[in-house]
């Protein structure tokens, strides 16, 4: 039976031709390889805690994503390519059946790394095929399709990001890759650069006429009281001066729920950074590096961007007044064309908002929830997003690790407010 179409998106038709996704399957399946050409075979294996994955799952469960979704459907006489792969990679689909145990993905030796390239293969050559001779299903294969895409576009982030943790736990801090992206000094009168913004009835949300997830939809009308944004967001110098100010054992500074992870797990400073003698050192994707003064400030969880605007004097913005100051921004990004994976020095501060996409991922003070009117889609499918509304906050824009394809103004990333392995970082608010 022909699963019901797709209401995943705010749109009836796919943003994609036939044709046009084909393309671009081949472009975002080629760039996950890509991603891993760098990798020893060792290194597809890392899990080094809980909430991260190993490339090899990410490899595998991106593939998984096109045969459950789309290969079992859509193409007739169909047949898995092994059993034990929709247990095995499945990563929390209940409606679908009982995903393997998150932290034991790094045990999985089994299959090979050269096994899942073959399945990858395969599920290729099939999605191919059928993206050619879709008849009647064409709008919900091709809406399919691009949903799996922009998933896989996701785990790319998270291969990276995930692969960073696991080798700055090792003691020889192996680079991934050995291109340094440069930081400026900083410029006199950045600090207090700010773009003002009237506020009054606006609209948010995702439009009818391009790709968004669910999560986006629908778009809707807020109240904006007057407010302002910095103009770029917090440097590495900007945070060493709370740094400097006690800001890590400054309780009010601190959410309650913060300062008690303060204390549990003795942050003294941002994740990947250390003290060497009289001077500050980071771990990136290229080694351990310098720590740059002017280089945005990344890898913070919601309660340190948090605690930082408040020792500013300043605040976090909403999702709703971040979306409406980007809304006709220019959008960056590095992931497409293969980039040097590093937050770029803060921008000079006259001109416009500068940053907002392709450096970090920005924290808002706003709770992840449900846009007035949202729905689920019907069956597995709608687990994607919907049922993780609750205990996370909202970070907009993108980061250094994102294809410039996959970022857009109304995107809702969300995140739990502790972690910090995610290229996140912050951008002061205030009220007028």
């Amino acid at each position: 039976m022909k699963s019901r179409p797709l209401q995943i998106i705010g749109r009836a038709p796919p943003a994609l031709s036939g044709a046009q996704l084909g393309d671009e399957f081949q472009r975002v399946r080629g760039n996950s390889h890509a991603l891993c050409a760098p990798l020893e075979i060792e290194d597809y294996g890392l899990q080094a805690m809980a909430c991260t994955s190993p490339p090899k799952w990410h490899l595998a469960h991106t593939t998984w994503f096109f045969e459950t979704f789309v290969l079992r459907p859509y193409a007739r006489s169909y047949r898995p390519w092994h059993p034990a792969f929709e247990h095995l990679f499945n990563s929390y689909y209940n409606g679908i059946g009982t995903p393997f145990s998150r932290p034991q993905r790094g045990l999985l030796s089994r299959p090979t790394v050269a096994e899942v390239q073959r399945y990858r293969a395969h599920i290729d050559n099939q999605v191919m095929a059928l993206l050619a001779t879709a008849d009647g299903d064409g709008p919900d294969v091709f809406s399919r399709v691009e949903l799996g895409l922009h998933h896989e576009q996701q785990h790319q982030e998270l291969l990276l990001t995930d692969l960073k943790y696991s080798f700055h736990i090792n003691p020889l801090k192996p680079a991934y890759h050995h291109r340094i992206h440069a930081a400026n000094d900083r410029r006199p009168g950045e600090d207090n650069a700010w773009r003002s913004f009237a506020g009054g009835v606006v609209e948010i949300g995702a439009d009818t006429h391009s790709f968004a997830f669910d999560n986006e939809t629908p778009r809707h009308c807020h109240y904006l009281q007057p407010y302002a944004l910095a103009r770029r967001p917090v440097s590495n110098g900007d945070f060493l001066a709370f740094m400097e100010d006690d800001g890590y054992r400054r309780a009010e500074l601190w959410l309650a729920d913060g300062w008690d992870q303060v204390r549990r797990d003795d942050w003294r400073h941002p994740l990947y950074w250390r003290r060497e003698g009289d001077s500050w050192h980071q771990f990136t994707l290229a080694g351990d590096v310098p720590l740059a003064a002017a280089q945005t400030a990344c890898h913070l969880s919601f309660y340190e961007a948090d605690a930082y605007a408040r020792w500013a004097g300043a605040r976090l913005p909403t999702e709703v007044e971040w979306e409406y100051a980007a809304a006709d921004q220019p959008v960056q990004g590095n992931l497409a064309n293969q980039g040097l994976f590093h937050p770029r020095a803060a921008a000079p501060a006259n001109g416009e908002l500068a940053q907002l996409f392709g450096d970090v991922w920005e924290w808002t003070q706003s709770a992840y929830s449900p846009y007035p009117g949202f729905n689920t889609a019907a069956g597995a499918i709608g687990e994607y997003n919907g049922k993780f509304m609750s205990n996370q906050m909202v970070l907009r824009g993108g980061s250094c690790v994102s294809d410039a394809a996959h970022i857009r103004a109304t995107y809702r990333n969300f995140f739990y407010p502790g972690d910090r392995w995610q290229f996140s970082g912050l951008r002061l608010a205030r009220s007028l």
